[in-house]
């Protein structure tokens, strides 16, 4: 049976990638264009705003499969950053100080650098 589904695996990564990326996007997009709503709007001059345009920027590529190895790579260091400055220091527990997705999304990233696109890319590699 898990032989079977084996052959699906460049799907199932590709999957993983496009949602991924829109779920990272969407951070991105809330915090430059208040979509989906949210209250909170960054001045340009702050690191917010520049973590906003790196999520939209590799979000973007990540989905559509376009330099996914790079942007990736750009991805899980900026999520990595966002949690070792903005989370870690309220409390120790991930789920605790709001930091879980920041984790995930790292991980999966990184994940990405070494994995690929997987099917369903604009790169194939």
């Amino acid at each position: 049976m898990f032989d079977r589904l084996s052959a699906y695996a460049p799907q199932a990564l590709a999957v993983l990638r496009i949602m991924a990326a829109l779920l990272f996007l969407a951070h991105g997009t809330q915090k430059l264009m208040a979509f989906p709503a949210g209250g909170f709007q960054p001045g340009a001059d702050t690191i917010f705003f520049w973590a906003g345009v790196i999520e939209i920027v590799t979000g973007i590529l990540i989905a559509i499969g376009f330099f996914t190895r790079p942007a990736a790579f750009i991805a899980s260091g900026t999520m990595a950053f966002a949690y070792f400055m903005g989370h870690a220091p309220q409390n120790f527990f991930p789920v605790n100080n709001g930091g879980d997705a920041a984790i995930l999304f790292c991980f999966v990233f990184l994940y990405l650098v070494f994995a690929g696109p997987g099917a369903w890319s604009i790169n194939k590699k």
